[in-house]
């Protein structure tokens, strides 16, 4: 039975192709060989060793780490550049840890601008203009204001909020500042206290006549 498929496969070979059967065979196997080394340029090896190794070189992330209230300068520090903390983003006020999300805010995503920052102004308004990059949320419009609660809503319902934003207030000098009714108290009280001014005559100088003069 195989022989008799055999020479049905020779006599088909020969009839539809006019080449031998060894030659037939032959063409096609170095047929395979040069798609086999063309594809190779095209696609990437796979390397299973090397995929293990970086599997091992990826290390679970460490659970979000409650920070409190810290300052904005203080929030600048976890932008991602020091890959032992965590990559922190503050919406309102509230700052957030947006670890998982390292693909798109840690260095080289495409949102890594807004990574220790307060990004409030700049994702209401879709823009990526430094100026934007600030919690500053006066002028904006109703729907800007929109665009941002569902910001808050998504980073609320995927990360983990781990502290807030503390607000600075500008100092002033109080010793500089002097009271205008204390002042205005001494300098009513000052001459009562130190009399009657010496450039002032103590009684007014009486006019003389020709009669007063003869006496």
């Amino acid at each position: 039975m195989a022989l008799q498929l055999w020479e049905t496969l020779k006599e088909a070979i020969t009839a539809y192709t006019g080449l031998s059967p060894t030659a037939f065979f032959t063409i096609l196997a170095l047929a395979l060989a040069v798609y086999h080394v063309v594809s190779g340029f095209f696609v990437s090896p796979v390397h299973p060793v090397r995929e293990r190794e970086l599997f091992k070189e990826m290390e679970p992330l460490p659970p979000p780490v409650q920070l409190g209230e810290i300052t904005e300068e203080e929030l600048k520090t976890y932008d991602g550049s020091d890959s032992k903390k965590p990559l922190l983003m503050a919406i309102k006020g509230q700052i957030y840890d947006v670890s998982q999300g390292r693909i798109f805010y840690g260095p080289g995503g495409p949102y890594a601008l807004f990574a220790g920052k307060d990004a409030s102004r700049a994702l209401a308004k879709m823009s990526f203009e430094e100026q934007d990059l600030t919690g500053d949320l006066s002028d904006l419009g109703p729907f800007e204001l929109e665009a941002l609660q569902d910001w808050e809503y998504k980073f609320m319902s995927k990360y983990t909020k781990v502290g807030t934003i503390k607000k600075t207030f500008p100092v002033t000098d109080g010793s500089s500042t002097v009271e205008p009714s204390e002042t205005t108290d001494r300098d009513i009280a000052k001459p009562a206290e130190d009399g009657p001014s010496e450039s002032l005559p103590a009684k007014p100088v009486e006019a003389t006549t020709g009669g007063d003069a003869q006496e």
